[in-house]
């Protein structure tokens, strides 16, 4: 018979029991480093966040550092991520891989690229993570593939698209986006100003795209 007072109570516990955050790392460059500042994607979606009362549900931790590649992304993981002890990780990486080859010699070949790039996928769903991957952005805003650096960018997208099918994670195609709306908002074909500050940081608008496209992705709502 006591057992029978005692279940209704339990089950009352439970359901008074707050729920567990979903906690979500934002893995990459310095675009992300600065995003965690006022006006920043990772900002904004905590202000998207905290304007819905879903503050219990989420926690956004950022974790870029300026001029990481994937190869040190790699290599950080165990401080800056899985000790987090993160459901998601949505990783944005590229530009520095890309965009150092011309400007120090210090790029990273796609096969590399690629390879560590499926180092860190499958270490991060080997502890039951779930993965988002975003398409590097831009490298000069100029449309129709101008840029110097377009033609390796579209490759280095194409392979996180792969990756994202091959291993079954959200994909968050910036590139994409990106290119989209420079074409249609770009009038003037300007080489920096309408989503970047400086051809490859984000601007406000910038930030704004990013903090859509992500919050789309990973069904912040």
């Amino acid at each position: 018979m006591k057992f029978l007072f005692i279940l209704p109570l339990l089950l009352i516990l439970f359901a008074m029991a707050p729920a567990k955050k979903t906690t979500i790392v934002f893995f990459g460059d310095s675009i992300t480093q600065a995003a965690v500042k006022p006006g920043g994607y990772i900002d904004l979606i905590q202000s998207s966040v905290n304007s819905k009362n879903l503050q219990s549900k989420y926690n956004l931790i950022g974790a870029g550092i300026s001029g990481n590649k994937v190869y040190d992304l790699y290599l950080r993981m165990d401080d800056d991520v899985m000790a987090k002890k993160p459901n998601v990780v949505i990783i944005y990486i590229g530009i520095n891989d890309v965009w150092h080859k011309a400007t120090s010699h210090t790029g990273t070949d796609l096969d590399k690229y690629e390879k560590f790039y499926v180092a860190i996928i499958k270490k991060l769903q080997a502890k039951k993570i779930k993965v988002a991957l975003c398409t590097p952005t831009v490298i000069g805003e100029k449309k129709n593939n101008a840029n110097p650096q377009d033609v390796e960018l579209n490759s280095y997208s194409d392979v996180i698209r792969k990756l994202a099918t091959q291993y079954n994670c959200t994909l968050v195609d910036l590139h994409k986006t990106f290119s989209d709306y420079e074409q249609a908002h770009n009038t003037d074909d300007k080489e920096s100003g309408v989503l970047t500050v400086d051809r490859v940081h984000l601007n406000d608008n910038g930030n704004k795209l990013v903090a859509d496209e992500m919050m789309k992705g990973l069904s912040i709502q």
